[in-house]
Parts: C-alpha cells; structure tokens; sequence
C-alpha cells in the first residue's frame, strides 16, 4: 500500500479562511448580537474559540463559546466504542443564532448527531453550520452556510485537518492511500 500525502491548506490559509467566515457571519446576521457558537468536539471546539476571538475584534461583542460532544448521538454508536468527550455550554441556546463549528463535512451524519445533541439544550432561533473545509460526499441534505473553504475530495482520501491547540500545528493535508503490491 502506498501513500501520498499533500497539503492543501497552510496556516496562513486557515488564518484567512476563517477571518472571512467570522465576516460572513457577521453580514449574514446583521452583527455579532444574539449570536453563540458552539464547536463539535473535537477540532470544531478549538475552531470556535477563534471565530470568537475573531468576532470580538470585528464587532467589539463577547459571543458566547460551548463544545459538544456527539458520541452517544451517531447513527453508528452501535458499530464502535465511542469515546465520550465532555459538552460545556453554560449559556441558554434558547432564541441565539448558533453556529455549530466543525473542522471538515464529509458526509453530513457529524452534523445531524450534532444537531439532535444540541437541541437537548434547548430551542435556537436559528441554527447555522460553519465549517473549515467541505469536502462534499453528502450522505444527508445538509449544507454549511459558511464555509472556508472547499476541497473535491474523493471518498477513498482523507482529510487532515491539524489544528495548533491539538497538533501542534495548523495545517490541513489530503492523504490518498492506494492499495497495489505489498
């Protein structure tokens, strides 16, 4: 089996990407009020806290940060052991605009535990989908209102998304593995 492995993002490029999504975010809702972000553990979180950050030098408002966990909430919990993260959202969700945060889209099933773990919560007014990298190969119909940006990928490839808080490094790479002679 051989690998090749390239990089596709830099860390300057996720820098931009995701000054431009905080923008977005901003025009789509008229301002940063009422807004609350909320990342999907476990790179979604650290993606959050920046948006945040960025939000705040745009706009000049604290917006409110949770993570969640989305374990227990697959469709295929049932297929593997799942490593439950722990969710922090000490803000009421109820009348906010949330922007869940992921770092990559891949089939939208991410998306959908998100959702359903969320509303446990309580009732948004709204709920909008950011993420870093869309990858396309939607499984559900789900699509990100923000997006920084997107890769045609195919389904055998796959994406790395290494973020500094966790890697050590910002940076997101496309491995493609093919199978041939040992």
């Amino acid at each position: 089996m051989s690998e090749q492995i390239r990089q596709v993002m830099t860390a300057d490029d996720i820098r931009r990407a995701l000054t431009r999504v905080a923008h977005e975010i901003v025009e789509k809702n008229g301002g940063a009020e009422g807004i609350a972000l909320v990342g999907i553990l476990r790179r979604g979180a650290p993606l959050a806290d920046r948006l945040a950050e960025l939000l705040k030098r745009i706009e000049g408002v604290e917006v409110p940060v949770g993570k969640i966990d989305i374990a227990l909430y697959r469709d295929d919990y049932h297929h593997r052991q799942p490593v439950v993260g722990r969710t922090e959202i000490d803000f009421d969700i109820t009348d906010r605009k949330v922007v869940l945060v992921d770092e990559v889209i891949f089939t939208g099933r991410t998306v959908r535990s998100a959702i359903t773990a969320l509303i446990e919560f309580g009732r948004p007014a709204n709920i909008q989908l950011a993420v870093l990298i869309d990858r396309g190969h939607r499984e559900l119909p789900i699509r990100p209102d923000y997006v920084g940006k997107n890769i045609p990928t195919a389904r055998t490839e796959h994406v790395d998304a290494r973020l500094l808080e966790i890697d050590g490094e910002d940076g997101v790479y496309i491995e493609r593995v093919s199978k041939g002679e040992d």
